[in-house]
């Protein structure tokens, strides 16, 4: 009984200790602040269509420029997915070509499982689901391969967002 006793304590004290810090905690860079607030969603997207967690923060960020950006602060447009066959709101802004077409989202949870829909549907993307969902540097480029973005870089720079941040952590 007092071995069950001290064990109970030292799990008390730990936790005790976690949540005080947890309270003290502060944010130190927008991209944390961006990771931390839509956490939630990534990880709910994850495990409802097989994309990881990381690898959607990740490119939220990179897309959205930390949520600061005209389409993320406009159209609550967190990856820059274009109209294409799109029958909702749309918001225009000078990109690749002048006045383009861009989806707007009433919330930004709505432009994550858009995301998410947008890769799950698209038979180009198939690949990716095959991938380990923990292996983020093959998602990452993965994405790029399957042509996601135009920059070349760009399974770089995920890759380097997901790892300056620990957002494999969300994985």
């Amino acid at each position: 009984m007092k071995r069950y006793s001290t064990h109970l304590f030292l799990i008390t004290a730990i936790l005790l200790l976690n949540l005080s810090a947890c309270k003290v905690y502060k944010v130190t860079s927008v991209t944390e602040e961006y990771a931390l607030k839509y956490s939630k969603i990534a990880i709910r997207e994850m495990k409802k269509y097989k994309i990881p967690a990381s690898i959607t923060l990740a490119q939220g960020i990179l897309e959205s420029a930390r949520g600061t950006s005209f389409l993320a602060q406009t159209a609550n447009n967190h990856f820059g997915i274009k109209c294409h066959d799109w029958k909702g709101d749309r918001v225009y802004k000078d990109a690749e070509i002048k006045n383009e077409c861009f989806r707007k989202y009433k919330k930004a949870e709505e432009s994550y499982r858009d995301h998410s829909l947008f890769l799950v549907n698209r038979s180009h993307y198939a690949k990716l689901f095959t991938l380990y969902i923990r292996d983020y540097k093959a998602w990452a480029r993965g994405l790029k391969e399957c042509g996601y973005a135009t920059d070349p870089e760009y399974a770089t720079k995920l890759i380097r967002v997901i790892e300056e941040n620990r957002l494999y952590l969300f994985d």
